[in-house]
């Protein structure tokens, strides 16, 4: 083995944990070409858990770390939101002893295609931050006042949104794919939400069923940040939205909902 290749090795070692991957593009901006990747494959220094991917092979793959992975090593700036990172935080009911079963990731741009390839339980699904929020990326301090970072893995920080932010991503998933009962149990329980952070997103967001849709959870739910978000400085448009086939029309938000909402599920 050359004096190169030990350096190259070592320096794996030391920018490359175990349990975290990197692509390609990575392995090229840091000076190892396709003969040399294949090489360190071949030897078992390197592995691929798909292609166009490699890790050391120690540590296992988790989406934790793929998520890792993006936002530290490879400089993506996807952060996790919607109903994931409100798992996350400890607000779902739902959640199975095995983790979630989708991971919502929101950005500017799609990830990488290797992505939906992994061989994880896990399926990732890309939103675009910008069609539910006007001012990214021309305000950014409205998306970094509106992330946080928990830990992973007791030694990695993952970017998440925060509870106000995931609400609003989450509601841009109803109907289709999530249930008005089950975002109505969750609602329940955001008594400590900031009524701050929810008045500058609220204002800031695109879609008018987002916007009637947490004004109506809000006011179901009464709780104490409700009073203090001015709902006149939101633009609820005009007209009916009619979101449940079948529903009632709530005569102050025109918006349908489910008539038995409050059935036991």
């Amino acid at each position: 083995m050359t004096g190169q290749n030990t350096g190259k090795l070592n320096f794996l070692e030391r920018t490359l944990p175990d349990g975290l991957l990197v692509d390609a593009a990575w392995m090229e901006r840091h000076g190892y070409s396709t003969s040399l990747r294949s090489q360190y494959v071949a030897a078992g220094w390197l592995t691929q858990p798909v292609r166009g991917t490699y890790k050391r092979p120690r540590g296992e793959l988790t989406w934790e770390k793929v998520v890792v992975s993006l936002q530290t090593l490879m400089g993506s700036a996807l952060a996790v939101g919607g109903r994931t990172a409100l798992d996350l935080q400890g607000f779902s009911h739902y959640i199975s002893a095995s983790g979630p079963s989708v991971i919502h990731l929101y950005g500017m741009a799609s990830p990488q295609g290797w992505l939906t390839k992994l061989p994880l339980p896990q399926m990732f699904l890309f939103h675009k931050s910008s069609t539910l929020f006007r001012s990214l990326p021309e305000k950014p301090w409205l998306q970094e006042g509106t992330l946080r970072q928990v830990p992973v893995a007791s030694e990695w920080q993952m970017t998440i949104s925060t509870p106000e932010r995931a609400l609003l991503e989450m509601l841009d998933e109803l109907p289709t794919h999530e249930s008005f009962h089950q975002v109505d149990v969750l609602m329940e329980g955001l008594s400590s939400l900031s009524p701050r952070r929810l008045q500058s997103l609220i204002s800031d967001c695109h879609s008018v069923k987002v916007k009637r849709l947490f004004f109506w959870f809000a006011a179901r739910h009464a709780h104490s940040w409700v009073k203090q978000i001015d709902r006149s400085a939101v633009d609820l448009g005009t007209g009916k939205r009619s979101l449940v086939k079948g529903g009632r029309l709530d005569p102050d938000l025109l918006i349908t909902v489910p008539d038995d909402l409050d059935a036991p599920l």
